[in-house]
C-alpha cells in the first residue's frame, strides 16, 4: 500500500529550504535589475528637464564674449551639480553649423548600484552594463531664448 502520512512528512522535511536556496540568488538579480531600472528611468527624467532649463539658461543668450564650448561647460556644470549622485557621469558636447545653429548633445552615462550601497559590476555572476542616456537640443544663438 501507500505511505503512511507521518512517513511521508518525514521524508519531504528540507524541501522548502532547498527551493528557497535555489530561487533566492535569482529573486535578488531579478530585484537589483528592476530597482536600477527605475532609478535609471527617475535620473532620466531628472536630467532631461534639467538639460533643457541649462541649455535654455545658458546657450541661447550667451553672455558677451562667451562661445559655444564655455556655453557646453556651464551647462555640464549646471546638470552635474542638478544630478549631483555619484554613479551618474554627464557630458555635453556642441557644434555649430553653417546656419549659426549650435547643437549641443547632452550625455549621461548611469552605473548600476546594489540598492544603493555602492556601484557594482556584477551581482551573483549577472554583469550589469552601464546605461547611457543622451538628449540633443538645437539652439539659434541669434533668437535669445529660442530652442529649435
Amino acid at each position: 500500500m501507500g505511505m503512511s502520512r507521518r512517513a511521508l512528512l518525514r521524508s519531504e522535511r528540507g524541501q522548502m529550504t532547498v527551493e528557497l536556496a535555489v530561487v533566492l540568488p535569482a529573486v535578488i538579480v531579478v530585484a537589483v535589475i528592476a530597482v536600477n531600472a527605475l532609478a535609471f528611468f527617475s535620473t532620466c527624467a531628472e536630467f532631461d528637464r534639467v538639460g533643457r532649463n541649462a541649455v535654455r539658461l545658458c546657450a541661447t543668450s550667451p553672455a558677451y564674449g562667451q562661445d559655444a564650448d564655455q556655453s557646453a561647460a556651464l551647462v555640464e556644470s549646471m546638470v552635474e551639480e542638478a544630478v549631483n549622485l555619484e554613479n551618474v557621469k554627464v557630458s555635453v558636447e556642441v557644434s555649430r553649423d553653417w546656419q549659426g545653429h549650435a547643437a549641443f548633445v547632452l550625455k549621461m552615462r548611469y552605473r548600476p548600484t546594489l540598492f544603493g550601497l555602492g556601484l557594482r559590476d556584477e551581482v551573483l555572476g549577472v554583469a550589469l552594463p552601464a546605461l547611457e542616456h543622451e538628449n540633443r537640443f538645437v539652439v539659434d544663438t541669434y533668437k535669445p531664448g529660442m530652442l529649435l
